[in-house]
């Protein structure tokens, strides 16, 4: 039986394995050639995932949060040409975040815009104030802690896709039959028909490599 990895919507599966080859600082600084397709495609499928799981968890709907991952690249861009970004005066997390949030920040000021348009239109509809009062507030320190969940769930993920490449394709789905799915050992060794000692081997291989994989990212993006 051998490992198959799903399906993925558009975007298509990033490349982690590639796109981290590089480092975080040639990545930014070739954003700022705006004629460097690969680079900008290499940023996107690095980090869509990230701004986009961020700006659902903050309370934005699907077609706001992809607004938020475009404007947020595109900020990026701007800011990387003007040289407004200095490795020196922060971490590359800290400014994605503050990029990310503002452009969130944006997203619930429109839609208070629109929602007020819209009251103001029918100011006995109760229906216009009820949702004016769910609006969240993003600029409070719930969104720190979304950000840093999902910072460290996008690093997992890179990781294991780096991983999938450096192991066997058997060890890899003991690992993800184990690990991540959390199946019991016992339903690994039937489903997979292997020994406990082959189920526990790939625990640890692949998960030492997993960790290893990992303080590379972050190296590379603090």
């Amino acid at each position: 039986m051998v490992y198959s990895a799903p399906m993925s919507a558009e975007p298509k599966e990033p490349d982690f394995s590639e796109a981290f080859q590089k480092t975080r600082k040639s990545l930014i600084e070739r954003l700022g050639n705006w004629e460097d397709q690969r680079s900008w495609d290499d940023f996107y499928q690095t980090y869509y995932r990230l701004i986009r799981s961020v700006a659902l968890r903050s309370g934005l709907r699907d077609e706001e949060a992809s607004d938020v991952v475009q404007e947020t690249v595109l900020c990026i861009a701007h800011q990387q040409k003007e040289g407004k970004y200095d490795p020196k005066k922060g971490s590359f997390k800290a400014w994605l975040m503050n990029l990310t949030r503002w452009r969130i920040t944006d997203q619930f000021r429109k839609r208070r815009k629109d929602t007020a348009m819209l009251h103001a239109a029918s100011p006995d509809d109760s229906r216009h104030t009820a949702v004016l009062d769910r609006i969240e507030d993003p600029d409070g320190p719930a969104i720190d802690k979304v950000w840093n969940e999902e910072w460290t769930k996008s690093l997992r993920e890179r990781g294991l896709a780096i991983v999938k490449k450096l192991v066997s394709p058997k060890q890899f789905q003991i690992f993800d039959c184990y690990v991540i799915k959390g199946w019991p050992a016992a339903k690994v060794k039937e489903e997979l028909g292997i020994s406990f000692p082959q189920v526990y081997l790939a625990k640890n291989r692949v998960g030492g490599i997993l960790r290893k994989e990992i303080r590379k990212l972050e190296n590379k993006l603090f």
